[in-house]
């Protein structure tokens, strides 16, 4: 089984200022855990830039203009309460974009297995005009609109195991009943939404809300319940992974207790749809995740399950 990663140094030039927990840090740890021997056979790029073209599928091109136009020469521009933008925010934002893509083109192709995208800035807040939660573009909203229109791809499942609800996807998709939109999260939390009761236009939304010290079991069984069968019964062309780690007890911005095993369970539990369904299509996109330690051993099992070698 052959697994991409795509990464790009661009994304280090991201900064929001010091004590910011969403940090360049993140995607270092990331790429030093997986330089680890047993991950050798990983195949590697470099993300390229987004296209503009790929972007304004999901948000206009005055929302585009707007965050090109905020880039500062120097110093941050705050365009919310915990969002800014650094000098390299927009050319990271935009490499964040294109590993998306890229990732898509491969899998789609035939030319690798699975893929998992190690960039920042994350995306799932991102809403069709709006910057919310470290976000800027939403990343994996994109990538579905990029398997749509480029590859001809008629069903799209998106799984966010991020703690907090990916609002932003979740608008965008609202009405489209060709994207399945399904997240595990911590409720109540930022951004609020993501109740139970919110289930799309066509009932594409599929939402599965955890209590503030649910563990590793409440969110299997919700996975289990609610999710698998909902993505199973759709059955997708391609499954997109929100890959939030936040989760993860060590977490400092919330309240779940889950352990670097429950994402690989988790991972499994997709590739086993994807295998029946998809011909194993399965991309993978950072989100969250905030404790250092706790991001690389979560994503190190993620990707061992994508390579193959971590258990199913």
């Amino acid at each position: 089984m052959s697994t991409l990663i795509l990464s790009h140094r661009d994304c280090l030039l991201h900064d929001m200022g010091p004590g910011h927990p969403e940090r360049p840090d993140r995607t270092r740890v990331i790429e030093r855990i997986l330089e680890h021997e047993k991950f050798q056979d990983l195949l590697r790029e470099q993300a390229p830039l987004g296209l503009r073209e790929a972007i304004t599928r999901v948000h206009p091109q005055t929302y585009y203009d707007a965050l090109c136009e905020a880039s500062p020469p120097q110093g941050l521009t705050r365009l919310d309460g915990d969002t800014s933008m650094s000098p390299g925010t927009f050319e990271a934002a935009l490499r964040s974009v294109g590993g998306a893509c890229l990732a898509v083109d491969e899998v789609m192709q035939r030319r690798v297995d699975t893929a998992f995208v190690v960039t920042r800035p994350p995306g799932h807040h991102a809403e069709t005009a709006t910057t919310m939660g470290f976000c800027f573009f939403n990343n994996v909203a994109i990538a579905a609109r990029h398997a749509k229109d480029v590859h001809g791809a008629e069903r799209v499942a998106i799984m966010d195991f991020d703690v907090h609800h990916g609002n932003g996807t979740q608008q965008i998709f609202w009405s489209d009943k060709t994207v399945l939109y399904t997240s595990t999260h911590e409720m109540p939390l930022y951004p609020g939404s993501g109740a139970a009761s919110e289930t799309g236009a066509y009932g594409n939304i599929v939402n599965a809300p955890l209590s503030a010290g649910d563990d590793g079991k409440a969110f299997r069984e919700a996975m289990s319940a609610r999710i698998l069968p909902a993505i199973d019964a759709f059955s997708p062309d391609l499954i997109l992974i929100s890959a939030g780690f936040d989760a993860h007890a060590r977490d400092p911005l919330a309240n779940l207790n889950l352990v670097e095993a429950d994402f690989g369970w988790a991972t499994g539990r997709l590739m086993d749809i994807a295998d029946k369904r998809c011909g194993g299509r399965i991309v993978s996109v950072l989100e969250g995740g905030y404790d250092l330690e706790a991001l690389a051993r979560s994503a190190a099992a993620h990707v061992m399950v994508l390579m193959g070698i971590g258990g199913r």
